[in-house]
């Protein structure tokens, strides 16, 4: 239930945002062409394998998973009170 000048479901609209915003952020990420044969951080060889599942693929396994284990930061804040823009 809304509240204030709020229409009914505002609460579910913001939570489809927030989500279709992070979709469209994870598909832009994504890596694109051509894939490459040699890991772009450590030098080692990529696997045939993994070039033909991940199209333009860029980092080995064990890099990947180290850069994929990093914080990322957070995105648009929705939330309408003060308290949450502190943060």
């Amino acid at each position: 239930m809304a509240s204030g000048w709020a229409p009914d479901g505002a609460v579910q609209d913001q939570i489809d945002d927030t989500v279709a915003d992070a979709v469209t952020a994870a598909r832009a990420r994504m890596p694109r062409g051509e894939s490459e044969t040699h890991c772009q951080e450590c030098g080692d060889e990529i696997p045939e394998r993994r070039r033909q599942a991940v199209p333009g693929v860029k980092l080995c396994v064990a890099c990947q998973s180290e850069r994929d284990g990093r914080p990322v930061a957070g995105g648009i804040n929705r939330r309408g009170n003060k308290d949450s823009q502190l943060r």
